[in-house]
């Protein structure tokens, strides 16, 4: 099924929660990595032309996702009254450092006021300008959003390990498609 129901996922919403997941722990692995890189190296310039680039394309997904969200039914919470609410507060906390961590990446190499060129394929503007030690400033802030993202989706991971092995519900198996009814089908 496409769409969400009240007991689960659809397909669309698994697959861009897999999708951006890869994608975020990809750029992060990416951002750390190229960081320490010097001036020599042959990915000195490449490596982040691919983070900016990449980094635009999860702009959108997010975007997609968003609005995905907020016209489909999500599914409903399982657990204890406060284990939905930290879920639910998770979520959002997600969104909110993820456009976050976006916007501030994107402010970092526009800060002079060049935009940036997306695989070859289309450009998105500067819209502001930043002196040196402001842009220095975004990219700390970057950076810290960038762990806080990982930290987080670290917590929301281990919840999820710790609702399917120790709560044994189909919080888990919700977001690969599977209810605990069906589990059996797909080994």
């Amino acid at each position: 099924m496409l769409k969400n129901t009240r007991s689960s996922y659809g397909w669309l919403t698994i697959a861009l929660h897999w999708l951006m997941a890869v994608a975020i722990f990809g750029m992060f692995g990416l951002g750390v990595w190229m960081v320490d890189l010097t001036y020599y190296d042959a990915w000195y310039h490449r490596a982040p032309e691919l983070h900016k680039s990449a980094g635009m394309l999860l702009l959108f997904l997010l975007l997609f996702r968003f609005g995905w969200r907020l016209s489909n039914i999500r599914p409903d919470l399982i657990g204890k009254a406060w284990e939905q609410f930290v879920a639910l507060s998770v979520h959002r906390l997600h969104y909110l450092l993820l456009f976050a961590l976006i916007l501030t990446g994107y402010l970092i190499p526009t800060a002079e006021g060049v935009g940036i060129d997306v695989f070859g394929w289309f450009s998105v503007a500067a819209t502001f300008t930043f002196d040196k030690q402001q842009a220095d400033l975004i990219g700390k802030i970057h950076w810290l959003l960038a762990w806080a993202v990982i930290g987080l989706a670290a917590l929301h991971g281990a919840a999820a390990l710790k609702h399917h092995f120790v709560d044994k519900d189909s919080t888990l198996l919700r977001m690969f498609g599977m209810t605990k009814n069906n589990k059996e089908n797909i080994k």
